[in-house]
């Protein structure tokens, strides 16, 4: 069996693409790696998010599950495990509230200011992280197209060069120049459409995750509201 038959590519494409202008060859190596990269990133960041959600999930049944929430603190505070997403908000907000209660002289409104700072600043890093790489994903989409037309426009004007010396141009002469200049719109497009939707559902994913964790910290907020006006034991 003929291996581009095993692979399922058109001998004819391939040659197009082996004879293209050195130019055009450039032009379809740089989107095709950007294609790869945009890959890579996709499947990356689809399994991170869905580790997110996971986690997210877990941690709400644990918190709401009418536990001690000191317990449920150390026992995050104790794993190897870097704590992640709402379990870092807790994480952060719980220790600031205890470290300011044994304080003197701190009143509830300073309580309640501090644990909300170390909440949001948990919750910025939890949305960098979960938002990296999203920015080349965006690029990739928002770029692919024009140096696809870049790559099409050189091999259009590279075949009708070609065809100064000629005295009788002919369909045949200038179809493969113009065959193999349409490649690299192709090759853009293929490597811009996933990335443009791959952007835009991972977006939304992320803006829905960073939703739950403002809602989480109202609620928890509401709680550490409680405990801060609650009297203060020993």
């Amino acid at each position: 069996m003929n291996p581009l038959d095993a692979l399922n590519i058109d001998p004819s494409f391939l040659k197009l693409v082996l004879e293209a202008s050195p130019v055009v060859q450039i032009v379809m190596a740089l989107l095709l790696s950007a294609s790869v990269v945009s890959w890579a990133i996709i499947l990356k960041k689809r399994r991170a998010l869905g580790r997110s959600r996971a986690a997210a999930e877990s941690f709400e049944t644990s918190f709401w599950s009418g536990g001690d929430l000191g317990a449920l603190y150390r026992a995050i505070e104790s794993r190897k495990d870097k704590a992640s997403g709402m379990e870092s908000i807790f994480e952060f907000g719980f220790r600031e509230f205890s470290r300011l209660r044994k304080q003197a002289g701190i009143d509830a409104a300073q309580l309640m200011e501090g644990a909300r700072r170390a909440m949001k600043v948990a919750q910025l890093r939890e949305i960098d992280r979960l938002e990296s790489n999203l920015e080349m994903l965006a690029t990739i989409g928002s770029t692919s197209p024009y140096v696809g037309l870049f790559g099409t426009v050189w091999g259009i004007m590279h075949a009708f060069r070609g065809l100064a010396t000629v005295q009788q141009a002919t369909l045949q002469m200038v179809a493969p120049g113009i065959s193999e200049a349409l490649i690299a719109t192709a090759i853009g497009l293929f490597a811009a459409i996933p990335a443009v939707v791959a952007y835009n559902r991972f977006s939304d994913q992320v803006s829905r995750l960073e939703l739950r964790f403002d809602t989480f910290m109202e609620e928890f907020s509401t709680i550490l509201q409680r405990h801060a006006t609650a009297p203060r034991g020993g």
